[in-house]
């Protein structure tokens, strides 16, 4: 199998891709759990998927792992957005925290 791709995705999209497929041809047994699994946790459908992505995108010191982050797990608080970004080395201003918080308030 070649690779032609490789990026980050939210469970939307995921989710998506994942359903175009299964009407293409059978899934394996992973995709199959994989596909249950987002369509249970599945928050947001995929246009205001898309909606929230480019509003994120306007905050610059976001990269597109940060931004799949934040689309998956949709924090509606400051100290949510802080335990997700634990681990990453991205330091993001109280403003920038509160902009994150308020736009998936305003998708989700």
């Amino acid at each position: 199998m070649k690779v032609l791709e490789e990026r980050f995705v939210t469970w939307a999209e995921a989710k998506n891709i994942l359903e175009k497929r299964k009407k293409e041809k059978e899934l394996g047994y992973e995709q199959k759990n994989a596909l249950e699994h987002l369509r249970k946790f599945t928050a947001l459908p995929l246009k205001k998927v898309k909606e929230i992505e480019e509003e994120l995108k306007k905050i610059e010191r976001l990269k597109e792992k940060h931004i799949v982050m934040i689309i998956n797990m949709l924090p509606q608080d400051v100290d949510e957005l802080n335990v997700l970004f634990a681990n990453e080395m991205i330091t993001l201003s109280e403003d920038e925290k509160k902009q994150i918080v308020d736009t998936v308030k305003k998708f989700s």
